[in-house]
């Protein structure tokens, strides 16, 4: 108990000199930043940056119980050694009980427009995976395609560069990262399978804990933002899983993948929109199933639009978004070999609510979401999603 008041009055201390500026509500896609880049560009004569960011959420499926949560906090500090040299890193505790490394990771300016990273960083694939902040979306939840194709949040170690061609208006990122952990060793002589059907590669997911490696991936990114108010992405993902050093040797112990991502937002005085595409074909899916006894599809698709408008007054302080997002992602886009595609993997969402910013970081949120797959017996329920966001 001694210890955590230490560390609370050092954190406050700390966060009194060296907090960084007042998050701004940048709607248009060209000016926003994400946390990290707040870290990395917000020091103001200071070696040491702390921010955090939250959210807490009320969920009601229709005819259940409600749920409250604190989903998530993060706590974020960086630390500037020198003028080229700097240091990021996320913790967050996820429903209170769960605690992990978001980010962690060395930025070095080698030269202008050019940085070089390494350590425990986000994949840059589509939108939100880069820029999850809860004020900077609409909606309670994060887009569902983007928790079971990309999949959010997706973070793993490794080293590349990033930086930008201001002349071209082309913003680019190229790592090598370790990749999606697909089996194991269960300890009684056979194999288990971390990919499957329902949610594709989310567990395979190594989040920089004692990760498996023998294959290292290619991730890159470009951005484009030489029209006004317009921000396009494009993103890939080649390489293969990774497998234990006691079953690499099986066949189908891993699985090729070449993952892409179109991503677009758009913002015109009170409009914003945005919209996203993803797809992840595998390969050897019919071995890997055949090992592991899973259902793992042997390719995956998602993609949504979606359209706000303000509807307080132009200049306004405070901004009140009412939207609308179609979302459509399939974990079964297509199967190979006897495995059938299951429907029930096949699903839309179609969510709409109001974004309500309080403040600048603070933003109160409400949205009914209409849920269904395309599985004859489809037990999915609509739900009624509330919440509370802040980042600073």
């Amino acid at each position: 108990m001694k210890k955590s008041i230490i560390f609370l009055a050092l954190l406050v201390s700390t966060f009194a000199f060296a907090q960084t500026s007042t998050d701004s509500i940048q709607l248009d896609p060209q000016k926003q930043i994400n946390a990290a880049q707040r870290l990395l560009s917000g020091n103001y004569g200071s070696a040491v940056t702390v921010g955090a960011y939250g959210e807490m959420l009320y969920n009601q499926p229709n005819g259940q119980n409600g749920e409250l949560d604190v989903q998530r906090l993060v706590v974020l500090f960086g630390y500037r050694f020198d003028d080229r040299t700097q240091f990021v890193t996320e913790i967050e505790f996820e429903h209170v009980e769960e605690v992990f490394v978001e980010q962690a990771f060395v930025n070095y300016m080698a030269a202008p427009n050019f940085n070089i990273r390494g350590g425990l960083m986000l994949v840059p694939m589509g939108i939100i995976n880069e820029f999850h902040e809860p004020t900077t979306f609409n909606g309670t939840e994060r887009p569902a395609m983007d928790n079971a194709i990309v999949p959010t949040t997706w973070r793993e170690l490794g080293v590349g560069v990033t930086g930008r061609f201001n002349s071209i208006s082309l913003g680019y990122q190229a790592y090598i990262f370790n990749g999606f952990k697909s089996t194991e060793a269960n300890g009684e002589g056979g194999v288990t399978g971390m990919l499957r059907g329902s949610n594709g590669l989310r567990g395979g997911r190594q989040k920089g804990i004692q990760s498996t490696i023998n294959k290292p991936n290619l991730s890159t990114k470009l951005d484009y933002y030489g029209i006004p108010g317009l921000r396009l992405g494009f993103s890939t993902y080649l390489g293969r899983t990774q497998a234990e050093d006691d079953v690499q040797e099986f066949e189908g112990a891993d699985v090729g993948l070449a993952m892409f991502g179109l991503d677009a937002r758009y913002a015109f005085q009170k409009f914003t929109a945005r919209g996203q595409f993803v797809h992840a074909s595998l390969s050897d899916t019919e071995a890997y199933n055949n090992l592991t006894g899973n259902n793992l599809g042997s390719s995956l698709q998602g993609w949504y639009v979606e359209g706000a408008y303000n509807v307080l007054p132009f200049g306004n302080r405070q901004k009140l978004f009412a939207f609308v997002r179609y979302e459509n992602f399939d974990t079964h886009a297509s199967t190979a070999g006897n495995l059938l595609e299951n429907e029930a993997y096949n699903r839309t969402d179609i969510t709409t609510g109001l974004t309500y910013h309080i403040a600048p970081g603070v933003v109160v949120k409400g949205d009914y979401q209409f849920r269904s797959n395309t599985a004859d017996d489809s037990d999915v329920t609509d739900r009624l999603n509330f919440g509370i966001g802040v980042w600073f």
